[in-house]
C-alpha cells in the first residue's frame, strides 16, 4: 500500500473513532458538568475536522502532475494542515474563555463513574491511533499523518489529567477541573501553532535543510568534471523539493558531453528521499 493510501486510511480511521469519542464525551461532559470533559470532547471535534482535512488533502495531494500543475499537488498537504492549526488555533481561545470562567465563577462537577470510563476508553482507542500514526509517519514523511500523530499522543495527555481532575472531585476537590480545562486550551493552542509554522514555512518556499545541501554537495564532487558550483536553490513541492544547481565545466567540453554529465547529476541527486526533481544548468569557465 503506497504513501496516500496509508494516510487515506489514517484518514478514515481518525475520522470514525473520533466522532464515537465525541458523542460519548460530549454527552457525559454536559451531565456532569465536568468543564475538563467538555473541553475533551470539543478537541474530538477538532480532532474529526484535522482527521477530514488529513483525509481531503491527501486526496488531492495524491493527484499527479499534470499541464497546469507541473510539480504535482503536493502542497495540498500543507494547505489542508495550515486549516487544521488554525481550527486548533480557535478552539482552544474559546476553551480556555470558558475554562477560566467556570474557575472564576464556579461551578461543581458531578462525579459518575461513567466519567471514568469514558476516559479510560479514551485513552485506549487513542493510543491505538497514536500507535498506527506513528508507524506510518516514520515510514512517510507526510505533515499530515505528523499531525495525527501529535493531536493522537495529546490526547492521550490531555484525557489522562481529565481522568484526575474526575477522581479528584470524590474529594470535593473541584477547582482541579476547571485548571485541566485552561490546561488543555493551552496545550492544543501550542500543538495548532507549532502546525501552523511548519506548513506556512513550506508554503513560503522555504529552503532544504542544510544536511540535504551537504549530501547534494558530496554528490556533486563526486564529478571531476565540474570544476566550480555557484548556486544551490530550492523550493518545496509538498513533502520533497525541487532542486536548482548551478555548475561550471571546462569551456572546451563539447556540448553532448556537458549535457550528458548535467542528466547523470540530475538523476543522482534525484535519488535523496525528499528530491522530487532537479534541474541542473551548466555554464562554461
Amino acid at each position: 500500500m503506497d504513501r496516500f493510501a496509508e494516510t487515506k486510511k489514517a484518514g478514515i480511521l481518525g475520522i470514525v473513532g473520533n466522532i464515537f469519542l465525541l458523542i460519548i464525551k460530549g454527552t457525559i461532559g454536559f451531565i456532569t458538568n465536568s468543564q475538563a470533559m467538555i473541553a475533551d470532547a470539543a478537541n474530538s471535534a477538532s480532532d474529526i475536522f484535522a482527521s477530514l482535512m488529513t483525509f481531503i488533502g491527501n486526496k488531492i495531494a495524491s493527484e499527479p502532475q499534470d499541464t497546469t500543475h507541473n510539480f504535482g499537488h503536493g502542497k495540498a498537504e500543507y494547505i489542508f494542515s495550515l486549516f487544521i492549526s488554525i481550527s486548533m488555533i480557535i478552539l482552544s481561545c474559546k476553551l480556555l474563555y470558558d475554562s477560566a470562567s467556570s474557575l472564576i465563577l464556579g461551578s461543581e462537577l458531578k462525579f459518575s463513574w461513567f466519567l471514568v470510563i469514558i476516559c479510560i476508553i479514551t485513552i485506549i482507542v487513542k493510543i491505538c491511533l497514536y500507535l498506527y500514526t506513528n508507524k506510518l509517519s516514520k515510514k512517510y514523511n507526510n505533515i499530515l499523518l505528523e499531525a495525527n500523530k501529535k493531536d493522537h499522543r495529546n490526547d492521550c495527555i490531555v484525557t489522562t489529567f481529565t481522568l484526575i481532575s474526575v477522581l479528584l472531585s470524590l474529594a470535593n476537590i473541584y477547582w482541579f477541573d476547571g485548571i485541566v480545562g485552561i490546561g488543555i486550551s493551552v496545550f492544543i493552542c501550542f500543538t495548532g501553532f507549532k502546525i501552523f509554522i511548519e506548513s506556512f514555512n513550506v508554503l513560503m518556499d522555504i529552503s532544504v535543510d542544510r544536511k540535504t545541501i551537504d549530501l547534494i554537495l558530496d554528490i556533486v564532487h563526486n564529478y571531476k568534471e565540474i570544476e566550480k558550483v555557484d548556486d544551490i536553490y530550492s523550493t518545496p513541492v509538498g513533502y520533497q523539493y525541487v532542486i536548482f544547481i548551478t555548475i561550471y565545466v571546462d569551456g572546451n567540453m563539447s556540448t553532448f558531453d556537458s549535457h550528458n554529465l548535467a542528466d547523470s547529476l540530475e538523476k543522482d541527486v534525484s535519488k535523496l528521499e525528499n528530491v522530487y526533481k532537479t534541474i541542473v544548468h551548466v555554464n562554461p569557465i
